[in-house]
């Protein structure tokens, strides 16, 4: 794979002093039409062996580009809070926003290359890391990204020499430490590691650039026109391009589905109902006390449902149970300009909580699959593809150790018309009925189709979703507490054998 980065490329000095205006005077161009067009995000990896010129590189497009328009992120180990986190996360905040160029300098691949050469990490789990990585920047593409990814090769004996010229330069000795030498004996390895994960990474929508690293006037020309013409050519495209995803899901023909099936008449009465919820409060309040949930488990709660199906009761009911600084809600409305500059999940990444910690989504990522697939702000294509996206999210939280529990409130369009007008009527729900509320009535049934297909598609072994019949206010209050209690008690005897602090 890195046969032809090892060729001995070189430019002269005077070809590369008569080509950089004119590459120089391009890139600005190109990068002043991204910025205003606001589109697309450029998103540049800058990887390889050490001394093989990532840092010059770095610094190279930040003269030849508007600095004020680039990001760098540098990663190296996780900090205890990122540890704290899904393994993406620190990376999700660190994507750069439509018209802006984000360079990593350490990527998503750089941990996982690191381990499976110290040998802390499996082959098996390795191939499993990159198949997340390869999902994650196809979603990057799919939302719009340009995805560029380098890596600078050098042979060994290069790579030697290499250090020793930088070493031996004041300005850039201070770049070679003892761990540049160290990480020289693996040489071989590395080589082998990467070489796997670029071939397994080496997709048609994010594809890895070999660039030899030895000559510092080839690799910046090279590195600077890839750069310029990936750039050109996206601005011309007409229609995006999209990774390929799954025909929608034909439904059957005889009118059953997961919300007819349910038994909206259940209730419970209401001595019944103060006694029951006083038990699940309490027991809630005690399992987030658990030392093994403060230290090593977070709570993730998704609440969707039918408008006045009585989210907003179930969750102060819980909230009621637990200390108001263990905990946030999170309310979802439509995204906000900054928001719609990032790829979808971006906003709901941001808020995931660290160990110990709830967070309770009204409303939530599911809101493309819903209001935007029914009322039509995204596309088919965005929205397919946005069941995959959301399982892989859900899943990389529960793989952090979140516990992630997921409830649809359903009631019937008669119980809700009877909600709707009592709101209507009283004073102060008035706040609660809104005009896109009466809009949503009337494509009860396309909704209806959209939520079946969202439980068919979502709900899985990690994170399955759970149908609340809701007709009945107190009824549903009390088995989102009880479920809340349930899966969580079960992810803490799976933790320690037996629930209790004993």
């Amino acid at each position: 794979m890195f046969e032809s980065a090892e060729l001995g490329h070189k430019i002269d000095k005077e070809t590369f002093k008569k080509e950089v205006p004119k590459l120089r005077a391009a890139l600005l161009d190109a990068q002043y039409e991204m910025l205003e067009k606001k589109e697309f995000p450029v998103v540049i990896l800058i990887s390889g062996v050490d001394g093989s010129g990532k840092g010059e590189t770095i610094n190279l497009l930040y003269s030849w580009m508007d600095p004020r328009h680039i990001s760098t992120l540098a990663f190296s180990a996780p900090s205890d809070e990122e540890r704290t986190r899904p393994y993406m996360w620190r990376y999700w905040r660190a994507l750069p926003p439509k018209g802006k160029v984000g360079i990593f300098a350490g990527s998503w691949y750089s941990q996982p290359i690191a381990d499976r050469i110290t040998g802390s990490m499996r082959r098996s789990e390795l191939d499993e890391h990159l198949e997340d990585i390869n999902r994650f920047e196809a979603m990057l593409v799919n939302e719009g990204a340009l995805v560029l990814k380098f890596w600078f090769h050098l042979s060994k004996e290069g790579q030697k020499q290499r250090l020793k010229s930088l070493e031996k330069n004041p300005h850039t000795a201070w770049r070679v430490t003892q761990e540049s030498y160290d990480r020289l004996k693996t040489y071989g390895k590395l080589q082998e590691v990467a070489g796997h994960v670029l071939r397994v990474t080496n997709t048609a929508h994010a594809p890895w650039i070999i660039v030899e690293g030895t000559d510092d006037e080839y690799r910046s020309l090279t590195v600077g026109r890839i750069v310029l013409d990936a750039m050109q050519r996206r601005l011309q495209q007409k229609v995006r391009q999209l990774v390929p995803v799954a025909p929608p899901i034909v439904h059957t023909i005889d009118q059953k589905n997961v919300l007819s099936e349910l038994n909206l008449t259940q209730k419970l009465a209401k001595k019944d109902y103060e006694s029951e919820l006083a038990k699940y409060q309490a027991r809630l309040s005690e399992l987030v006390r658990d030392p093994r949930f403060v230290d090593k488990r977070s709570l993730v709660l998704v609440f969707e449902g039918a408008d006045a199906a009585g989210k907003g009761g179930a969750i102060r009911r819980l909230g009621a149970a637990m200390d108001a600084r263990q905990y946030q809600i999170i309310p979802i409305a439509a995204p906000t300009e900054e928001a719609r500059a990032q790829p979808y999940l971006w906003r709901f990444w941001r808020h995931l909580p660290r160990t110990g910690r709830v967070a309770i989504f009204d409303r939530s990522w599911y809101g493309r699959v819903l209001v935007e697939r029914v009322e039509g702000f995204c596309s088919e294509p965005d929205w397919l593809r946005a069941y995959a996206e959301i399982n892989d999210f859900e899943h990389q939280m529960v793989e952090s150790g979140a516990v992630v529990i997921k409830f649809w409130l359903q009631i019937s369009a008669d119980e809700q018309l009877r909600r709707f007008k009592e709101r209507q009527d009283t004073e102060f729900k008035r706040f609660k009925i809104t005009d896109e509320d009466w809009r949503n009535r009337e494509k009860w049934d396309e909704y209806v189709s959209a939520v079946c297909d969202m439980v068919d598609r979502s709900s899985t072994g990690l994170a399955p979703w759970t149908l609340v019949e809701a007709n009945d206010k107190n009824f549903a209050r009390v088995k989102v507490l009880r479920t809340v209690c349930e899966r969580l008690e079960n992810a803490l005897k799976d933790d320690n054998g037996k629930y209790g602090n004993k």
